[in-house]
C-alpha cells in the first residue's frame, strides 16, 4: 500500500494524475494549479522523450555493432516491445491461466427491461476503466487487468472470476439460465457486488429477482464492525453517493424515495458474505467522475474505499 492521507486513508499522491485540479490543490499549496500542472506535464514529456531517444540510439548502435545479418532480429524485437501492453494478456483457451492476471473487474451482463434498454451497461466502460486505474495505484500487490471484463450470467466462464459487479438491478429480469448461472456461481464461492438502484419500487424488483437465485438465504443489514468495512480502509459511516448532477448542484443526494443509504448482504451457512448490496447510492458514478473538478471529493473517496475493501474481502474469503 502506498502512502495515505492521515485523515481519510486515501492515497492522494497515487490519485494525482486522475484527480487533476484537486490533486494540485492538495499537494501544490498556494501555487496556481494550471502552472504547476503544465510544468509537471512538460517535465514528464521531456523525461519520456529523452528515454525514447536514448533507447533509439542504443538500438541503432547495437545494430551497427552486430552486423546486417542480425539487424532484422533486433529491429523486430524493438517493434514487438513497442506494441506489447499489459492489458493484452487475457486468459483464453489458447492462452491458459499461467499467463492470466490475478484479478479481473467483472461486470455482470443480465437481461433487463423498461425504458433503459440494457441497464447493465450504465457507466460502461468508463467507470470500470477509471476505477481500475485507481486500483492499480492503491493496491500494489493485486495484479489487476486494466480493461473492462463484462460476462453474461449464463456463461460458464463466469466461474473463472471470483468478483462480480452488477448495477441498476431495479430493472433486472433474469432468465432461468441466468438464475441458475448466478446461483451456481455464488454457491461455488463467487462474490457479487450490487450498486446504483434507488427507492422502494426498485428494491422490490431486485428482491424478487435475487430470491429466485437464493431463496433459502436472508437479506440482512451488514454491521459496521464487519470486516468488509475495515479490510483496507476503516469506514465508520455509510455515505450516500449521488449521481454527477445531484453532486454538482449541492442539494439532495437521493433519488426517488431512497433517502437513506443501506449496505445489506446475503451470507452463507459459514458466515461468508456472498452478496453485498449498496442500495440508495451510486458508487459507480463516483468512479466515473472522480476526475471531475466539481464532483465532491468526499463521495469519490468513500466510493473508492468501500470498493477496494469489498474487492480485497472477496478475494481473501
Amino acid at each position: 500500500m502506498t502512502g495515505r492521507c492521515r485523515r481519510s486513508g486515501l492515497c492522494y499522491a497515487a490519485l494525482g494524475p486522475l484527480l487533476g485540479r484537486r490533486y494540485d490543490r492538495l499537494l501544490m499549496g498556494h501555487f496556481p494549479w494550471s502552472s504547476c500542472l503544465r510544468l509537471r506535464q512538460f517535465v514528464r514529456a521531456g523525461v519520456i522523450a529523452t528515454a525514447l531517444l536514448s533507447a533509439g540510439w542504443g538500438a541503432l548502435w547495437a545494430a551497427e555493432r552486430i552486423g546486417p545479418a542480425q539487424r532484422v532480429t533486433v529491429e523486430t524485437s524493438v517493434q514487438r516491445q513497442a506494441v506489447f501492453r499489459r492489458e493484452d494478456v487475457r486468459p483464453t483457451l489458447a492462452r491458459p491461466s499461467a499467463d492470466a492476471r490475478e484479478f479481473f473487474f467483472t461486470r455482470a451482463i443480465y437481461r433487463g427491461g423498461g425504458y433503459r434498454g440494457a441497464p447493465w451497461r450504465t457507466d460502461f466502460p468508463k467507470a470500470d476503466r477509471q476505477f481500475l486505474t485507481i486500483l492499480d495505484r492503491l493496491v500494489d500487490l493485486l495484479d489487476a487487468y486494466e480493461m473492462e471484463n463484462a460476462v453474461r450470467l449464463d456463461d460458464p466462464d463466469i466461474r473463472k472470476y471470483p468478483f462480480l459487479y452488477a448495477l441498476e438491478v431495479g430493472y433486472m429480469y433474469l432468465s432461468e439460465p441466468e438464475v441458475k448461472g448466478l446461483r451456481d456461481y455464488l454457491l461455488a464461492g463467487g462474490f457479487l457486488m450490487i450498486d446504483d438502484f434507488w427507492g422502494s419500487w426498485e428494491w422490490a424488483n431486485f428482491e424478487t429477482e435475487i430470491r429466485r437465485v437464493l431463496p433459502e438465504y436472508q437479506i440482512v443489514e451488514v454491521p459496521l464492525d464487519h470486516p468488509v468495512f475495515n479490510t483496507v480502509y476503516n469506514i465508520k459511516e455509510i455515505v450516500q453517493v449521488p449521481n454527477l448532477g445531484n453532486a454538482q448542484r449541492g442539494g439532495r443526494t437521493w433519488e426517488q424515495d431512497g433517502v437513506v443509504p443501506h449496505v445489506r448482504g446475503i451470507f452463507d451457512e459459514d458466515g461468508r458474505l456472498m452478496v453485498i448490496i449498496n442500495w440508495n447510492t451510486d458508487i459507480g458514478d463516483a468512479w466515473e467522475w472522480a476526475e471531475h473538478p466539481y464532483y465532491p471529493l468526499r463521495y469519490s473517496t468513500y466510493a473508492i474505499e468501500i470498493t477496494v475493501n469489498t474487492i480485497v474481502y472477496a478475494m481473501s474469503h
